[in-house]
């Protein structure tokens, strides 16, 4: 049977493979210099965290770094360069997550781009008549089309497996606010590159942003990137210039950033410069040593991420205080890189009795839901939401360790004070 490489799974267990065979480089980083990131990786299998990185805990977030918009505390957990939306600021705020209350995951820091002198270059051995430029005009002038589409962290919900399953892991705290839904106005990919000349033996696209170089155990390894195959790039990937009806914001990819829907964001590049089109397989560090899985079980090289998981999360604050004697409504959302959600169940008494959640509309990114709860009397609960995706797939009890703490699973145990 042929592979999808539509597939995120697919493409990246044949990556694998080839990368492991010693088929191809990952574009200047030697293997050797690969493998001793990997190293420190798999290290972490046996200790609490990885050197120089920060476990993730509950403790208070570090203050705001290099992010350019506001980011009230009301709104954002804040991590350095990298903020999570607090769910409570979702509460009525309809389908869409607001630019003002989008994540940011940065690597380094939200750059200064310049519009008007902007290009996007795609050059490579999958091209036939050599090296193209795109301006932002050249983007504009494209027919364009709308996504609506989720970006979300591949480590959304990383602390829950410190604070609620007692497993130490490295790597920005989030609870289960890596994650936003936007619809994405832009051109297809797929358009830029049959102007460009693609040729019918391309192979992978290598996208790379325009921020600043990364530096990790001593090596310089570049600007963010990660490579997508030919087959994805020419289904629905899409260069991005508004969000939600306006202007990309600059922590958010502007002037121009990719969207892939349904793979972990980190192949979402912001603020993208240059594509490599290729005839043989290209690597990176994003898809040979980082977003794996290491830890007990897994092999020592690591296991492939592969598709985003279920998860589901309450509009609420952590530590909410209802007031008793009254019904109240609570809302919340799920969502399944597999795709629309089946069905959501609620339990408000430690996961003995479920039952079903109302539907809230409809959509592709995420599915919204409503729970009418009477509380029994004052006193701490504890609320769990679960869902079902088309697939079958849903939230167990416990998610599998790894020890970078990624693809967070489980049912989270949102508590709450009846007042």
């Amino acid at each position: 049977m042929a592979m999808d490489l539509t597939d995120e799974q697919e493409y990246d267990a044949l990556r694998m493979r080839q990368w492991l065979a010693g088929e191809a480089d990952a574009r200047g980083l030697s293997r050797r210099q690969l493998f001793r990131l990997g190293a420190g990786a798999a290290a972490a299998a046996t200790l609490p965290a990885i050197a120089g990185a920060t476990p993730a805990h509950a403790a208070d977030p570090a203050p705001a770094g290099p992010i350019r918009k506001p980011l009230p505390p009301e709104l954002f957990y804040t991590f350095g360069t990298n903020a999570e939306t607090r769910w409570e600021a979702m509460a009525g705020q309809g389908y869409f997550t607001p630019v003002d209350r989008f994540f940011v995951r940065n690597h380094t820091s939200t750059p200064t781009v310049d519009e008007h002198t902007w290009r996007l270059q795609l050059f490579g051995s999958g091209l036939r008549h050599g090296p193209v430029d795109f301006s932002y005009r050249d983007l504009r002038r494209l027919p364009s089309v709308t996504h609506e589409a989720l970006v979300e962290c591949a480590g959304n919900g990383r602390s829950f497996y410190t604070t609620q399953q007692g497993q130490p892991v490295s790597g920005t705290a989030w609870k289960l606010g890596a994650v936003g839904a936007a619809r994405w106005r832009g051109v297809p990919l797929s358009t830029v590159l049959h102007r460009a000349g693609i040729r019918p033996d391309a192979v992978d696209v290598l996208p790379e942003g325009l921020d600043d170089e990364w530096v990790n155990a001593g090596v310089n390894l570049g600007r963010v990137r990660r490579p997508l195959p030919v087959a994805k790039a020419l289904h629905d990937v899409l260069l991005a210039y508004e969000m939600n009806g306006a202007p990309l914001p600059a922590d958010h990819g502007f002037p121009v950033r990719l969207i892939v829907p349904h793979w972990i964001g980190i192949s979402a590049i912001k603020w993208i410069g240059r594509i490599e089109v290729s005839t043989t397989p290209l690597f990176s560090p994003w898809n040979t040593q980082f977003y794996r899985l290491f830890g007990p079980g897994y092999p020592a090289a690591g296991e492939l991420i592969g598709r985003q998981v279920v998860k589901s999360a309450f509009e609420l604050p952590w530590s909410a205080t209802l007031t008793g004697a009254r019904t109240h409504v609570l809302h919340g959302r799920s969502w399944s890189g597999n795709g629309p959600i089946r069905h959501v169940e609620i339990s408000t008494d430690g996961g003995t009795v479920w039952r079903p959640a109302t539907k809230v509309g409809h959509g592709d990114a995420w599915q919204r839901w409503s729970y009418r709860w009477r509380p029994a009397g004052p006193g701490s609960y504890t609320l769990r939401a679960r869902a079902v995706d088309v697939t079958g797939a849903g939230q167990p009890a416990q998610s599998r360790f790894n020890t970078l703490g990624y693809l967070f699973d489980a049912i989270v145990a949102h508590p709450v004070t009846v007042a």
